[in-house]
C-alpha cells in the first residue's frame, strides 16, 4: 500500500509539471533563459532546516516570478500546494552522507534534498539544457510534447496490434467453451494477453499524465484500446480460479500477474500457475469454467441472479444444457427471464461457433 500510495504521489508530481501548467510554463521560461534552476515543491520544518540564506518571500506562484527569482543564484523552495513561493536565493544543505550518483553540484543537491525530505525536486541544466525530476529515489528527465508524442505513439500502435491478438485468443476461447473442449493452455493464453495489454496500456497511461493538456485525444484512443479489459479479466478469473478462497481473491491474482517478470510472463505454464490450474498432462489438461464470462454477455441481467445462477449449475456446460424450467428453478428466474437467459446462450453460443470456423 506504502508503495502504491509512493506511485500516486509521483504521478500527481508528473501532472504538476506537465504542459499547460504555469509550473510547466516557468520551467519552459527558464530553459529559454539558459540560466538553470533548482526548486523545491514542498516546505516544511525539514525544508526550512536545510536552507541558509536567501530571502523570504511568501508570495503567489507565477511562471514569470518563477523566471525572475531563477536569475539569481541559489535555489527556490515552493509552498506544498504549489500556490505560493516560500523562499529564493537560497543555499541547500542536505546531509553530505546520502548517497547519490549524480555528478553536478546542482544534480547532486536536488537528489539528496528529494530524497531526505520526501519533497520533489526539480533541476534544471543550464549547459545541457533539460529539466530532471527528483522524488525519492527516483530521476526522471522531462521530455517535450513532440517527444512524448512519439512515444506515446509508437506504445499505442503495440497496444493495438496486442489488443487484436487478445480478441483472437478471447474469442477462440470462447468457442472452445461452448464446445467444452478448453485446456490450461487456451485458459493461459488469455490471461497472459491481458497482462501484456494491461502493462502497456499502463506506460501509455503514464505518457498521458506527463502530456497534461496536449493527451487529450492520446486519452480517448487508450479508453477506446482498453474498453471492458478489467471487466473481461475479472470473469475470466472468476472462471478458472481453482482456490477462490480469501477476501478477494480476484485483485490477489492481478497482483500476482503483475509482479511476473518479462521471462514469466512470456511462459504460458507461469500465467497457469497464478490461476492454480496445474494437472497431469500440464498445459493441455482439461478445465472447465463455472460461466462467468459467458453470462456476463447476456444482456439486463442483474448480479444477484447473475451469481445464483452459478452457483446453482457449477459449470458453463450444465448452464448451457439447462432448460427454462431448469431455470425458473433459481430465486429470482421467472418465465420471461428464463426464456431470455436461454435465447441469449443460445445466441453466443451460435456465433462464438460461428466466428471459429468462419
Amino acid at each position: 500500500m506504502a508503495q502504491q500510495s509512493e506511485d500516486d504521489l509521483y504521478r500527481s508530481t508528473l501532472a504538476a509539471v506537465a504542459p499547460g501548467t504555469e509550473l510547466r510554463d516557468g520551467l519552459e521560461r527558464i530553459l529559454r533563459g539558459r540560466t538553470g534552476a533548482l526548486i523545491v515543491l514542498g516546505h516544511d520544518r525539514t525544508v526550512e532546516q536545510l536552507c541558509t540564506g536567501g530571502f523570504p518571500l511568501d508570495i503567489e506562484f507565477s511562471a514569470t516570478r518563477l523566471r525572475e527569482l531563477a536569475k539569481m543564484d541559489g535555489a527556490i523552495v515552493v509552498g506544498s500546494d504549489l500556490s505560493r513561493i516560500v523562499r529564493a536565493a537560497t543555499q541547500l544543505v542536505p546531509d553530505p552522507s546520502i548517497e547519490t550518483s549524480e555528478s553536478g553540484t546542482r544534480h547532486r543537491t536536488a537528489e539528496r534534498v528529494a530524497k531526505q525530505t520526501g519533497f520533489p525536486v526539480v533541476s534544471v541544466s543550464q549547459s545541457m539544457r533539460i529539466v530532471q525530476l527528483y522524488f525519492g529515489g527516483r530521476r526522471h528527465v522531462l521530455e517535450g510534447s513532440s517527444a512524448l508524442l512519439s512515444h506515446s505513439n509508437q506504445a499505442l500502435a503495440t497496444l493495438e496490434r496486442y489488443r487484436f491478438r487478445l480478441d483472437e485468443v478471447t474469442a477462440t476461447l470462447s468457442a472452445l467453451e461452448i464446445e467444452d473442449l478448453v485446456t490450461v493452455r487456451d485458459v493461459a493464453a488469455v490471461i497472459q494477453r491481458m497482462e501484456m495489454v494491461r502493462r502497456i496500456s499502463g506506460e501509455i497511461s503514464g505518457y498521458v499524465v506527463e502530456l497534461g493538456v496536449d493527451g487529450r485525444l492520446l486519452t480517448l484512443q487508450l479508453e477506446e484500446l482498453t474498453s471492458g479489459l478489467s471487466d473481461d479479466l475479472d470473469w475470466l478469473i472468476r472462471d478458472y480460479l481453482v482456490d477462490a478462497s480469501g477476501p478477494d481473491p480476484v485483485a490477489a491474482v492481478t497482483s500476482e500477474m503483475s509482479a511476473l517478470t518479462r521471462t514469466e510472463l512470456l511462459d504460458a505454464a507461469s500465467c497457469a500457475r497464478v490461476l492454480g490450474l496445474a494437472g497431469p498432462d500440464g498445459l493441455d489438461t482439461s478445465v472447465s469454467p463455472r460461466g462467468y464470462r459467458l453470462l456476463n454477455k447476456v444482456p439486463r441481467l442483474p448480479g444477484p441472479v447473475f451469481e445464483r445462477l452459478v452457483e446453482h449449475f457449477g459449470t458453463l456446460q450444465r448452464l448451457l444444457s439447462a432448460s427454462q424450467d431448469d431455470l425458473m428453478l433459481v430465486d429470482g428466474v421467472g418465465e420471461g427471464r428464463a426464456r431470455a437467459i436461454r435465447e441469449g446462450l443460445t445466441r453466443l453460443a451460435e456465433s462464438s461457433i460461428l466466428e471459429r470456423f468462419v
